[in-house]
């Protein structure tokens, strides 16, 4: 078991000294949030999600668990749960990828080319299917909504990551930035 444990913590370690932004929930080696921004030369560019990762304790011999946080219009992502259908994690992962692979090579990969015959979201697949112009609009219009930078790092990143030293010093400020959005 110790291989696998060692593993984990390799591989998170690199993931943290690459460019993404890691935040540890309940400081557990195996459940974290990435931040992560749409691909260039893609309708996502712009867009940062927070995406929730867990590894399963045969990681790596078994898949991370991948979900997205806040809202993505994508034919291959279930917009209510964040659920992500991707062949590479859900049925053809092998020891060999790590967790930078998922970030730097299999989400950008899944942006850039959206699998509508095989759709989490039957909504977006249709459209994209039916009307490319429409569906590159609505993915802009919820990366507008949904995945602006400033958006991901509200109130469950303070409680997982500064939870004493912040909570009365962020308090007024979360309803502010919470509060202009919405409407």
């Amino acid at each position: 078991m110790s291989s696998p444990s060692k593993r984990r913590e390799m591989d998170l370690m690199k993931l943290m000294m690459s460019d993404y932004k890691v935040e540890m929930i309940n400081d557990s080696m195996q459940e974290f949030y990435v931040h992560f921004s749409g691909p260039n030369e893609s309708p996502y560019h712009g867009g940062v999600w927070r995406i929730r990762v867990e590894l399963p304790d045969a990681y790596p011999y078994k898949s991370p668990s991948i979900g997205f946080v806040n809202k993505i219009y994508h034919p291959n992502v279930d917009e209510m749960s964040g659920s992500v259908c991707l062949d590479v994690i859900n049925q053809t992962w092998s020891p060999m990828f790590d967790l930078v692979n998922v970030f730097e090579v299999f989400l950008p990969q899944l942006l850039l080319y959206p699998n509508p015959s095989d759709p989490l979201n039957g909504e977006a697949a249709a459209l994209m299917m039916r009307d490319r112009g429409a569906y590159e609009q609505r993915v802009k219009e919820y990366c507008e909504k949904y995945a602006k930078p400033e958006d991901i790092g509200a109130a469950p990143e303070e409680k997982t990551s500064d939870e004493e030293l912040s909570g009365e010093d962020y308090d007024s400020s979360d309803d502010a930035v919470a509060g202009q959005p919405d409407p």
